[in-house]
């Protein structure tokens, strides 16, 4: 058997980080059996789904890494992939369901709805439809459609049966029929909901392997009525946990931006967010910076957690910085765009990448070190000037001295001062560096020497003897 996974969206706005961990997970695993990864898009709902969501959120997992092997501008004979275009093939299996009696229209209103659920509520039932219009005589329901009433469409639940399924990540579960209700798989203009399309379209396309959030599972049971009844298989289903914030409420709008789109125009690399959520509520036995196929390898559906995952917002950053200093000098350029080429001379580029990849995290950090390094003056802030006070005007003689010998040769530089001024440690070394720089950390001072140059050195180091003359 090939595996065969799926992600299937609404374009109804952009991915954020639960939906592309969806992705991602369905990805590796299809990558990991050597199996296929469909992209679908569930775009039914025609009045909050819009193209350029489509289009971002294909741009979106392209640059996440994760692309799929059937979907749109993949088409195989499976498809269309575009739910709004799989019309008849919704209304083949309604006229199935129809003819063997297993749905039946509904015509009760969305207020007469809304007052059955209070009163359930109310008296600490399950709300669940109470099956009013299943007993609607034939002569009923022509009187109906013939005052112009549009029905849904219910789907009629057999009484006093359990569903079980084995849930990949949360194992055995088990429903019941009689909380459920009659559900409507039809709605009044004749498209689906997502409870039946979503199921159909799954055994249509050969989908084994279902990934998806938690709060997909009181769904399951549904689907899995719906599939048993049209004799389709039944995949496989998965439910992730919730990623929460660490307030421990689900992950929102109040958490901060996460989705993909603004983290990507933050910054962030795309191997960074990936190293990241393979371990949010999954253990990867590497530590290691991995890229797809190698995160693949290590994922493993029985090593997923069954408890909600925090997002850690510093464990994130953690893989950013690890990402940014294995760029190579194509990708690192790429990334921090023209505006810092535009700072650094071409001819220093390579060393400029080499001596800031270590520090920085962020496009912006790049551009701060380049206009420190390619400016002609550094600020000094008023709470460092005491540390040249401490160095003394001597030391910024004998500084200013050394680099006229030994030019951009630092090593050279440190230990000719070493030696007239009998310093070592933090007092030999801050005090130049903040003379550099501005900055009491930053880059290697060797690199940053070679990158300043003999002149702009000598200059800097006699404008921090100014600030204390």
């Amino acid at each position: 058997m090939t595996v065969r996974t799926r992600f299937s969206p609404s374009p109804t706005g952009m991915i954020h980080l639960g939906n592309a961990r969806a992705a991602l997970f369905s990805a590796l695993y299809a990558k990991k059996h050597k199996g296929v990864f469909v992209l679908r898009i569930e775009d039914t709902d025609a009045k909050r789904s819009e193209e350029r969501f489509v289009e971002m959120l294909e741009d979106d997992l392209h640059w996440l890494g994760v692309d799929w092997q059937e979907g749109p501008g993949k088409n195989t004979e499976l498809g269309p992939y575009w739910q709004s275009q799989r019309q008849s093939v919704y209304d083949k299996y309604y006229q199935i369901l129809e003819a063997e009696q297993k749905i039946y229209p509904c015509f009760c209103s969305d207020q007469e709805l809304q007052v059955s659920r209070k009163l359930q509520l109310s008296r600490s039932q399950p709300p669940r439809y109470s099956g009013k219009c299943s007993k609607l005589t034939k002569e009923d329901v022509a009187k109906l459609l013939e005052d112009g009433k549009k029905p849904t469409w219910r789907f009629k639940v057999a009484d006093n049966e359990e569903i079980c399924f084995t849930d990949l990540v949360k194992g055995p579960q088990k429903f019941n029929s009689n909380d459920i209700g009659d559900f409507i798989i039809r709605r009044a203009d004749g498209t689906p909901p997502f409870l039946f399309c979503n199921a159909v379209d799954d055994a249509e396309m050969k989908v084994t392997h279902v990934l998806r959030g938690e709060d997909h599972v009181a769904n399951t049971p549904r689907q899995i009525m719906i599939l048993n009844t049209l004799r389709l298989p039944v995949p496989e289903y998965g439910h992730l946990s919730l990623i929460t914030g660490d307030d421990g409420a689900p992950l929102s709008k109040r958490h901060g931006s996460f989705s993909l789109n603004q983290l990507r125009e933050q910054g962030y690399l795309p191997q960074a967010l990936m190293n990241y959520l393979v371990r949010l509520g999954h253990i990867c036995e590497s530590q290691d910076l991995l890229n797809f196929d190698g995160l693949a390898e290590q994922f493993d559906v029985t090593k997923l957690s069954r408890s909600p995952a925090r997002f850690d917002l510093v464990q994130l950053r953690y893989w950013q910085k690890i990402t940014v200093q294995a760029l190579d000098d194509v990708t690192f350029w790429r990334w921090v765009g023209e505006r810092v080429a535009d700072q650094v001379p071409l001819h220093t580029q390579s060393l400029f990448a080499e001596t800031v990849k270590s520090n920085i995290e962020f496009p912006d950090d790049a551009l701060y070190w380049a206009k420190i390094l390619f400016h002609e003056n550094v600020k000094i802030e008023e709470n460092d000037l005491s540390i040249f006070q401490q160095a003394g005007e001597q030391y910024f003689v004998e500084a200013e001295q050394a680099v006229a010998q030994y030019g951009t040769d630092l090593p050279s530089v440190l230990n000719e001062m070493k030696k007239t001024l009998g310093l070592g440690g933090k007092k030999l070394f801050m005090p130049f560096r903040l003379a550099l720089t501005g900055r009491t950390h930053g880059p290697e001072l060797v690199n940053i020497a070679q990158l300043l140059g003999k002149e702009k050195m000598k200059h800097r180091i006699g404008q921090a003897l100014k600030k204390i003359s």
